[in-house]
């Protein structure tokens, strides 16, 4: 029997907030444990906790940014369990009116259009963390409170490589919205898996399983590509499957049950009695409206749209906001905007990372790189003589006709010159020149390279190559 699989993920991103959830103690990753703390954030008995306002006007943005819908009315509630990291036995989160719900996520897999939809993204607060050392434990609370959003897909996803992308997919607009950094490696992103298979075709949902401890995004597609084979093994050797929790162990890459269960766990959830319900009026909603960034996905169609660039060079500058800023403010004064697209990439890029540097401490102005096409495209200048105009240009700063003024760089199109240069080289080489007349297209290429080495690569090369055929063929 063929299967297929149904895959949902709930995604923890912390918030980009400067201090908690609940209190004023510093958002701040890194700091020795225990210092960012307070009564609050610890649980402490008699506390009560305030919300931090940013962190509401963040989930909201959120929920813009993924298509969702704002509800009018949202609260928190407690979330009753057991957890030696959190402080207070229980976390505040959002249950059953949540501050975003049914959005979607739009992005690109295989080359074509693909769409996850999300089911909600609620607010929360992160918990604490965990260390254990040979014969102790300890536990670093600098964490708890933290804002945290957890987003929820729909079990719309089917693969691995779906999965993987969805993710990055969902976290680069999350960056792009100035959500949260989305550093994995400092605990910012985290991502816990359901996933079951059932025959293809039907629509009956599998027992699902929970694959916990993803600590990268190819982590989760490694779990995945492990699991949804075990699971489909596990049928057709007519065995069962039952809701469970696993945890994905990285290095041996393989999953392992940690717990079953055939229910969901009873949380006990109630309104937390110490926050109102949030209700935001039209004129803050108008505020964090304001602050809706262009998504990466639309980004990229814009630039292949209105500058005409292909895919790889619009995926560039999606990827890199700053240089695809820059590109834009140069590109909108242009009737050539892939010759810009080319000097900013494949150029300006390069020496950028050569330099350890960033676009601010460029030192020509981006008017300048207009001056370099044109000198080029009008002949004035060799493609080869214009790269080393821009080095100069980018370590002086000096306008490229400036440049070539100075160093005397203008490219030779004076038919006379370069008659005579072709015939001093088609003398001092009889081979090749014989070797072309015999039929020996390529040896044109060669004689065109001496031309342009005896030039000091001054010499026109689309004239340089019309004087020589004429002369070898006459």
């Amino acid at each position: 029997m063929e299967y297929e699989a149904v895959i949902g993920l709930e995604t923890h991103v912390q918030l980009k907030t400067k201090s908690k959830m609940w209190c004023g103690c510093p958002n701040q990753f890194g700091a020795p444990p225990n210092t960012n703390v307070c009564p609050v954030c610890l649980g402490l008995p008699g506390v009560l906790p305030v919300a931090n306002e940013e962190a509401l006007r963040l989930t909201v943005l959120t929920g813009l940014l993924l298509h969702c819908q704002v509800p009018s009315r949202s609260k928190f509630d407690r979330k009753n369990y057991f957890y030696p990291d959190a402080p207070k036995n229980y976390q505040v989160t959002q249950f059953d009116q949540p501050s975003t719900r049914a959005g979607y996520v739009e992005f690109e897999l295989g080359g074509r259009p693909a769409r996850v939809r999300i089911t909600r993204a609620h607010l929360e607060e992160d918990v604490g963390k965990s260390f254990h050392f040979d014969r102790q434990s300890g536990v670093d609370f600098n964490r708890a409170g933290v804002p945290l959003l957890e987003i929820v897909s729909e079990p719309d996803l089917t693969s691995a490589d779906m999965a993987y992308t969805y993710l990055n997919a969902l976290t680069e607009i999350l960056v792009y919205g100035g959500i949260s950094d989305c550093d994995m490696e400092k605990g910012m992103v985290r991502c816990d898996v359901n996933v079951s298979v059932r025959p293809r075709g039907t629509q009956v949902l599998g027992a699902k399983i929970e694959i916990k401890n993803m600590n990268s995004f190819s982590g989760v597609r490694r779990a995945l590509e492990y699991e949804i084979p075990r699971q489909i093994d596990v049928l057709n050797r007519g065995g069962r499957l039952v809701q469970s929790t696993r945890r994905w162990d990285d290095d041996a890459g393989l999953t392992e049950e940690m717990r079953t269960k055939e229910h969901a766990h009873d949380y006990r959830y109630f309104p937390e009695p110490d926050l109102m319900p949030f209700e935001p009026e039209e004129d803050w909603l108008g505020a964090v409206r304001a602050r809706v960034v262009e998504l990466p996905l639309a980004r990229k169609q814009r630039f292949m749209r209105d500058y005409q660039l292909p895919a790889p060079d619009a995926e560039t500058f999606k990827n890199d906001v700053a240089l695809g800023n820059y590109f834009e403010q140069i590109a909108r004064a242009t009737a050539n905007p892939k010759a810009v697209a080319n000097w900013v990439i494949n150029n300006l890029r390069a020496r950028l990372a050569e330099a350890q540097t960033d676009l601010a401490s460029v030192k020509f102005q981006p008017e300048h790189l207009l001056e370099l096409i044109a000198l080029t495209d009008t002949g004035k200048i060799s493609s080869k003589i214009a790269q080393d105009v821009f080095n100069d240009m980018f370590a002086t700063g000096e306008a490229p006709g400036t440049i070539v003024e100075r160093k005397g760089l203008a490219q030779v199109s004076d038919a006379g010159a370069l008659e005579r240069f072709c015939e001093e080289v088609i003398a001092a080489n009889p081979g090749p020149a014989a070797d072309f007349k015999a039929g020996k297209v390529a040896a044109l290429n060669f004689l065109k390279g001496q031309v342009m080495k005896a030039s000091k690569g001054k010499a026109n090369p689309a004239l340089v190559g019309e004087i020589l055929e004429r002369k070898l063929k006459g």
